[in-house]
């Protein structure tokens, strides 16, 4: 999945050892643009962070994973970062980034008889 938004906070870096050596998970927060935004928290693992590109308010184009795991009976879900690229400059207007391509859509043109009912 791909998503494209502003990085609003960049939590702690979490560091440790495990059984399979050292790691790194670095959290960011990034919030979507549009009517109604939404905030998002990716995290980043080992050597996918770059800290040059994590920088609040700039836009990011982020390839991810959404994978989710049971423990103990409860359900956790984990969004986690495998490409993050600079997605140009935030800005405060609207954004028609989302907006569909209605050219790909199919056409459909309305009945000319009011007996020609769809159901």
């Amino acid at each position: 999945m791909q998503i494209t938004a502003k990085l609003v906070h960049i939590l702690p870096l979490q560091k440790g050892a495990g059984k399979n050596g050292e790691w790194k998970k670095q959290d960011i927060v990034v919030e979507t643009d549009g009517q109604y935004p939404k905030k998002v928290c990716i995290s980043i693992w080992g050597d996918k962070i770059e800290e040059s590109k994590l920088k609040v308010n700039n836009m990011l184009t982020i390839d991810f994973d959404v994978e989710s795991r049971e423990y103990n009976g409860k359900w956790y879900t984990d969004v986690k970062a495998w490409k993050i690229e600079l997605g140009g400059v935030a800005s405060s207007s609207d954004d028609n980034s989302f907006v569909p391509n209605t050219s790909e859509m199919p056409q459909h043109s309305a009945p000319t008889s009011t007996d020609d009912l769809p159901f």
